[in-house]
């Protein structure tokens, strides 16, 4: 029978504390890297708003581009974080605690890289700060409420600071562990972190029901803030293609989807770079890629449902859209690759138990997901607007720039710059959590087994 040791407390604070109590030399070549694109990328917003947006791609009839995209991908990528910590959290299931940290942060950080988008685009940010919010009333401005430039930042910010309040109450019990290991300035900036934290049932009890709240109050924010991000395109008249009452759901499920893949490729990237081996095993990516399995079909289902509402309505105007993604260059080529990479190579992969306890198999495919799901923002958004009928005169395609091109890339590296930065700074596995599920578990899930864990004296 296979058996799993229960590791002493000592080795797991050692083993997950490592990178951030003393960083490999890797890990500095890794940062500089990552560093350096993200300078290269400041230097093209600076020169973007020094010379104005036209030296993007972005032109009549195409006002949306890349920077629109990747928007709409970086708040789907932030559904990893309520996916796998708060819905696993409230439904207490055991196989969730390598992930959830990694989860949040990546949440955290994708609204954020993802809130930015919308600022770069809109070429001159200064000017949608003093004209979007009503900050002096003696003005007479009113924000217009039924516009999406209102929707969106309500929605990300207060998905952004209830995902941050996630982070930090979790963060809390691991600040004063790695208190206790260090000292000087560092010991002094981990106690303020801390708060006081001494590990008392008092605070213990504070610090779960603090937890299960937030799991609960974000759930609603969850569903809404991609449903919102949605009705910016469903509310536009004269965009075939965007007017469709499913987008909801669908931009919903597509954001868990490719959410919670890009936790996999995440997780998988940990466990080799840091050694955590023992607790990122086989069975939690097992785990996560039965998980995938049904959002992916699901996902499918919704999106062969949106579709066919062109083929259902019979209107001229959507079957033509539909016609021109599935059938002209350069769109059926990017229509084929979304859906080989979103579902047809990975989902029927998964269905096998050696490819699901397969880490690299695992990874590529996990990438192959969030490659595919970025290719449907594409579809979703360029075709509809190249084809708009507000101006049926002047139908054109739309090619991005090397600057928009680069802004992209350097949003990539930033959100992998700041996962790094937090590694240095905190545990991406929360201690807290490991250590519960070995001290609770008197006997641990491997596969449909269930394995009595054999534990080891400290």
């Amino acid at each position: 029978m296979q058996q799993r040791v229960v590791l002493p407390q000592p080795q797991v604070n050692a083993e997950l504390l490592k990178n951030a109590l003393r960083a490999p030399l890797w890990y500095w070549g890794i940062m500089a890297f990552l560093g350096a694109i993200v300078v290269a990328g400041s230097v093209a917003v600076g020169f973007l708003m020094n010379k104005g947006f036209g030296l993007s791609g972005t032109n009549r009839p195409v006002m949306w581009g890349i920077l629109i995209v990747d928007f709409v991908f970086w708040i789907g990528i932030s559904h990893a974080g309520v996916m796998l910590s708060a819905i696993l959290r409230l439904s207490k299931a055991e196989w969730r605690r390598p992930a959830t940290r990694a989860a949040e942060v990546l949440t955290v950080f994708s609204l954020m890289i993802a809130a930015l988008h919308p600022v770069v685009h809109a070429g001159r940010p200064w000017r949608i700060i003093y004209w979007s919010f009503p900050y002096d009333f003696s003005r007479g401005l009113w924000v217009n409420i039924r516009s999406p430039l209102i929707w969106d930042p309500s929605a990300i910010f207060t998905y952004l600071t209830g995902s941050a309040l996630f982070v930090i109450v979790a963060l809390i019990p691991d600040m004063a562990v790695i208190r206790d290991h260090t000292t000087g300035l560092k010991q002094k900036v981990y106690r303020a972190l801390a708060m006081g934290w001494r590990g008392t049932p008092r605070q213990w009890k504070l610090q779960i029901v603090a937890g299960f709240l937030l799991s609960a109050l974000l759930l609603p924010v969850f569903v809404s803030v991609h449903s919102i991000v949605s009705w910016d395109f469903a509310v536009m008249i004269g965009v075939e293609g965007y007017h469709v009452t499913i987008f909801a759901p669908y931009f919903v499920i597509g954001a868990v989807h490719s959410g919670v893949s890009a936790v996999v490729t995440m997780m998988i990237l940990m466990k080799w770079m840091f050694g955590w081996g023992s607790y990122i095993r086989e069975e939690h990516v097992e785990s996560l890629a039965k998980l995938l399995i049904v959002i992916g079909t699901t996902w499918l289902y919704f999106f062969f449902v949106e579709f066919s509402f062109a083929l259902y309505s019979m209107e001229s105007q959507e079957i033509a859209l539909r016609e021109m993604q599935a059938f002209t260059w350069p769109y059926w080529p990017l229509a084929l690759t979304f859906i080989l990479f979103s579902y047809i190579i990975p989902i029927p992969l998964w269905l096998f138990r050696k490819v699901r306890r397969n880490f690299k198999i695992m990874f590529w495919t996990s990438l192959l997901v969030n490659i595919g799901m970025w290719l449907e923002r594409f579809l979703i958004i360029v075709p509809s607007l190249a084809r708009k009928q507000v101006w049926p005169f002047d139908w054109s395609t739309y090619h991005p720039s090397a600057i928009e091109v680069l802004i992209v890339v350097t949003a990539y590296a930033l959100v992998f710059l700041l996962l790094m930065t937090f590694a240095k700074l905190f545990p991406l596995i929360p201690l807290f959590d490991i250590k519960e599920g070995q001290t609770l578990s008197d006997d641990i899930v491997i596969g449909k087994r269930r394995v009595p864990a054999l534990r080891v004296e400290e």
